[in-house]
């Protein structure tokens, strides 16, 4: 039996107490009044699960706001999109879960291995820009080592290396990223790891590119079993301690690195070929490839955040584009949490209800609040009912 959503409004009363007796003989006249607990928006009836709900049914199930309206409107509850659904999850992220984002943030920068990735998204109203521009979205998140991961969207109006090196200011250490070249011109301290999923997808479509008889004994198809190699032995060495995976990786993967460097130099194709390609992504990108070999906590792709950011992709063709820069950023910030929090195999909606609720009245108490509703903080009551690597 499935029992639908529901929606009631809750009244709460609160009663103001005055000692009649004394007023009626003239002495001091003693009030008490009920305390009232902070709500998550002074003046509006919104609640944190409702808050929640139309979060998380626009980006974990990818319905937009007018979608959502409908239903509730079939209901019977009127809601508009603009003028109250849209206004109460900005208006939330940005009073309670962007001081959490911002506190995320500076974690996330003291790691010493990141992971960064970012696609495109279009904004209506974004000023010196056409509607049709590309804006972007960037990811950024911790890597493998992280106890409690970390991964956190920012919107941008472009691609421009500025906005990665302003968001990674204070961060030293190894960044795992694709061939994009605005990576490659981040301070010294930044060293980029190359992604050995992306030079393995070249080969790939070098080999599909050729009639299937073509194909054995290929070129194409060498680069490809090389690529194929390396992963078939990092799987391997999956289970060994950090010191362990270090030195079988010089021992097992660096030879045949070596190898397929040697193979490279031999290997000619047209420029714009797609073996071609290949090639002159292996060889240009061949000092960021060879840097996973430094330290056992780097990986041999940037997989982690390519299924990071594959949620905004998804709910992207959904809802399409966003309205103005501050709703891009402040669906960014919603994003963060609620990725963040099923990276930490928390629920989504009872975590944000969470929040909301906890949020107004601890951060008149406790300076630290922001730190204190971090997903690490979370209750078991946030938890998934079910663990993310269980089966059915």
């Amino acid at each position: 039996m499935i029992t639908p959503a529901q929606v009631k409004i809750r009244e709460d009363w609160f009663y103001t107490y005055v000692c009649e007796k004394c007023k009626q003989e003239g002495t001091e006249t003693p009030v008490l009044k009920t305390e009232k607990t902070p709500s998550v928006i002074p003046g509006s009836y919104a609640s944190p699960e409702a808050i929640a709900h139309i979060m998380v049914q626009k980006y974990v199930m990818g319905s937009p706001l007018y979608r959502q309206e409908q239903e509730l409107n079939r209901a019977g509850v009127m809601l508009s999109r603009q003028t109250t659904m849209s206004n109460w999850i900005l208006r939330a992220a940005d009073d309670w879960l962007k001081p959490i984002y911002e506190q995320l943030h500076w974690q996330l920068v003291q790691r010493q291995v990141l992971h960064a990735d970012e696609t495109t998204l279009q904004v209506l109203h974004e000023d010196g820009k056409k509607a049709q521009s590309k804006s972007y979205m960037w990811l950024y998140r911790s890597s493998g080592d992280a106890e409690h991961p970390i991964i956190l969207y920012e919107y941008k109006p472009d691609r421009k290396t500025e906005n990665a090196a302003a968001f990674l200011d204070g961060f030293s250490g190894w960044l795992h990223a694709d061939g994009y070249q605005g990576y490659h011109k981040l301070p010294e301290n930044i060293r980029v790891v190359g992604c050995w999923a992306h030079t393995r997808r070249k080969f790939d479509e070098a080999v599909n590119a050729l009639p299937q008889p073509e194909r054995a004994g290929s070129a194409a198809l060498e680069g490809q079993q090389y690529c194929t190699k390396l992963f078939t032995i990092e799987k391997e060495l999956a289970k060994l301690t950090p010191e362990e995976r270090y030195e079988q990786r010089l021992k097992r993967e660096k030879p045949v690195l070596d190898a397929l460097w040697a193979w490279s130099q031999t290997r000619k194709a047209p420029p714009k070929s797609v073996l071609g390609k290949a090639l002159y992504y292996l060889q240009e990108q061949w000092p960021y490839l060879i840097r996973y070999l430094e330290d056992a906590r780097l990986e041999l792709s940037n997989n982690r955040a390519e299924r990071s950011i594959k949620p905004f992709v998804m709910d992207r063709k959904n809802f399409l584009f966003s309205n103005t820069p501050g709703g891009a950023q402040g669906s960014a910030t919603i994003f963060s949490l609620i990725e963040t929090a099923k990276e930490n195999d928390l629920d989504p909606f009872r975590y944000l209800v969470w929040v909301l609720s906890q949020a107004p009245a601890l951060s008149t108490a406790d300076a630290d609040w922001s730190e204190r509703l971090t997903p690490a903080y979370a209750p078991e009551s946030c938890r998934n009912l079910q663990p993310k690597n269980s089966s059915t």
